[in-house]
């Protein structure tokens, strides 16, 4: 049966996460961490991607990003990435074989409020890992660059990142208020089912607007077979 085909749409968000083939580690040491972000930067600038979030755990990586031209960039972006990190591992770990799952999961996400949803989750996920108390501790991931303005030339704000004042020292304020508490539990159910089945992150509305442009269905459908007309 052939996969279904990714939901992509241009200069529209993206949250995505690759992980280690069978979970395991990808990211050993320091140094991996910092080369796959300097591949990162390089590949996405080369295919047209803006990065505006990620966070690189030990077996996993989660990325929020936006194609500024043909969607099909950030799978480009993504095979590119998987190839070359892939083969500098395995060359440094003396190891073989696939290191990444084959296809990453992937949800399209548009409204502010997912979209700074879709942000803290993916910046606090070192926290609910118990990996440190503060996403601020933890330095591979975009959180310091979001809310404290720290240099990381991998990051390119979102508009909505924008819109949260009118300074820079006012739009950081603004953003840390969003990790002031813990992501509602149904908000993280809606982001971890979204991703799961690879379909869109947000309202009524904007699943509607992405199944009329995309033509297809763009939330998960009801479980069993449909039942047959009875014949008269």
């Amino acid at each position: 049966m052939a996969r279904q085909a990714r939901l992509l749409l241009p200069n529209t968000p993206l949250h995505l996460i690759q992980r280690g083939n069978n979970r395991s580690v990808c990211f050993a040491e320091d140094d991996d961490c910092r080369s796959y972000l300097e591949l990162l930067y390089d590949i996405s600038r080369a295919c047209a991607v803006d990065v505006h979030a990620y966070v690189l755990i030990t077996n996993h990586v989660h990325l929020l990003v936006s194609p500024r031209g043909e969607s099909s960039a950030i799978s480009a972006m993504m095979k590119g990435l998987g190839q070359r990190y892939a083969q500098r591992f395995n060359r440094l770990y003396h190891r073989t074989g696939t290191l990444f799952e084959g296809r990453f999961r992937s949800c399209l996400v548009a409204e502010p409020p997912y979209l700074l949803a879709c942000h803290a989750y993916i910046e606090l996920n070192p926290v609910r890992a118990g990996m440190v108390a503060h996403p601020g501790d933890y330095c591979w991931s975009s959180y310091r660059a979001n809310s404290q303005a720290e240099a990381d030339r991998l990051i390119t704000p979102h508009p909505t990142i924008a819109a949260l004042g009118p300074t820079l020292e006012q739009r950081c304020g603004q953003y840390r208020e969003l990790f002031r508490h813990q992501l509602a539990p149904k908000m993280v159910d809606q982001i971890r089912q979204a991703n799961h089945s690879g379909l869109v992150l947000g309202s009524e509305r904007f699943q509607q607007q992405a199944a009329e442009l995309l033509g297809r269905r763009t939330t998960p459908g009801k479980p069993g077979r449909k039942p047959r007309d009875r014949e008269v």
